[in-house]
């Protein structure tokens, strides 16, 4: 499995919230108490991660059957296809493993469904050794507690082709560092190419209007929020990128691996990446490498977008204190650097981010996005509300399209947007 940013981001929720009675792992005790002796057989469920990882995670498992002689953990990897399907009928026929990979999005219906064990109660001593903004990324709003480990993060930045912006009689060392310096480059970009080369290939999503400064949700987590004043702003903004073709005329309908692929054969000037691109731009499209310029990601707050990944304790396991301890001990600071320096992800503990590995340059274009992502995510958020399922996804895309073809105004697509994620959060 190639893991990277647009990986997580695109992540398939679960497919309805579970019932509350609905349980997992058999008949243990829903008692949040990980106290106990670490021993038993548990099994710990990855999200298609044995193909390329195989040795990392058997080594882990035995490092720790070796501290915790009286354990044995069996591991089974799924295929990312149908992962939220199987998570969802595991968790409701009662047979979801004990330790679990999800994605914020993914724990929030096991959660309120109680499945979900919350590790501020059975793991309060744990928490200082992650991030902040990693740790309250497996919060639920309206719901108290906190539902997985944190465990690998990722960023990116915006890559961008120094050759479209030359042409252009753009600065290809000042590339657009702001939400405006984009809008009306792009505007520029497109005039001087006669629409044939776009600035951007998609259209904004709940994330961009985090990263916009708008407000995604109330307080209270009960109903959205992103149809505010900065929200039709925002939209307003990507209506004129559209009409002057500055946005790709397939944004409507594009996904992250079509938009990337527009990048890759030079028919748009920016896109959003991590370093695991490099290495396909370098491959792919020599022409492009030659002329690729890295840039951070646009964000109005000063602060980068997060993915991240979790491990899930099943709260229904029978091996609490077990489940407990390896989820911890796979993703610890030890763990974690070693998983990081294998793949072109990020740790969410506390301080290794300040490493060396991650702080330091060889001149290499590896290593400034690996340091630039390093540095944005200490302080980065997960703008993406863990409420915010597929269904919610699709509606708001659906209504930025009819208001970038002109069918309706962007505040009245994001206000029907609102109404229909706010009807579809009821319904869960």
């Amino acid at each position: 499995m190639r893991i990277s940013r647009r990986a997580v981001a695109t992540a398939a929720v679960l497919a309805a919230v579970l019932p509350l009675s609905a349980c997992g792992g058999g008949s243990g005790s829903s008692s949040s108490d990980a106290s106990g002796k670490v021993e038993g057989k548990i099994t710990f469920q990855t999200w298609n991660l044995q193909a390329n990882f195989k040795d990392y995670f058997n080594g882990v498992i035995a490092d720790f059957e070796k501290k915790y002689p009286d354990t044995d953990v069996k591991w089974v990897d799924r295929p990312g296809e149908g992962y939220a399907d199987k998570i969802s009928a595991d968790a409701a026929g009662g047979t979801l493993p004990d330790v679990v990979n999800v994605s914020p999005d993914l724990v929030a219906p096991l959660a309120k469904a109680g499945i979900a064990l919350d590790l501020d109660k059975a793991a309060p001593k744990y928490r200082s050794e992650y991030l902040p903004g990693a740790w309250k990324s497996h919060q639920i709003p309206g719901t108290e507690g906190t539902f997985a480990f944190p465990w690998y993060l990722n960023t990116g930045p915006m890559f961008y082709n120094k050759r479209l912006l030359r042409e252009a009689g753009l600065d290809p060392k000042d590339p657009p560092s702001t939400y405006d310096e984009v809008f009306s480059d792009g505007l520029k970009l497109a005039e001087k190419s006669k629409g044939k080369v776009a600035t951007l290939a998609n259209v904004p999503t709940i994330e961009d209007f985090g990263r916009y400064g708008g407000q995604l949700m109330n307080k209270e987590g009960t109903g959205f929020a992103f149809n505010d004043a900065k929200g039709i702003e925002l939209l307003t903004h990507y209506k004129e990128l559209y009409d002057a073709k500055a946005l790709d005329a397939q944004a409507l309908t594009a996904t992250p691996e079509s938009s990337g692929h527009k990048f890759l054969t030079e028919s748009v000037a920016m896109n959003p990446g991590s370093a695991l691109d490099l290495a396909n731009f370098r491959k792919q499209a020599p022409s492009l490498y030659k002329n690729i310029g890295i840039t951070d990601q646009v964000s109005s707050t000063g602060k980068a977008n997060m993915y991240v990944m979790g491990i899930m304790v099943n709260a229904q396991t029978k091996r609490k204190p077990a489940a407990v301890a390896f989820a911890h001990y796979m993703t610890d600071a030890t763990r974690q650097m070693e998983f990081s320096k294998k793949v072109a992800i990020f740790p969410s503990t506390a301080g290794s981010l300040d490493d060396p590995y991650f702080t330091e340059e060889d001149g290499t274009d590896e290593t400034r996005v690996r340091v630039a992502a390093a540095k944005s995510l200490k302080t980065a958020v997960n703008y993406t509300p863990v409420l915010f399922s597929e269904q919610m996804k699709t509606e708001l895309r659906n209504q930025i399209a009819k208001a970038l073809q002109g069918k309706q105004s962007p505040e009245e697509a994001l206000d029907n947007a609102v109404k229909a994620c706010d009807r579809l959060l009821q319904q869960s």
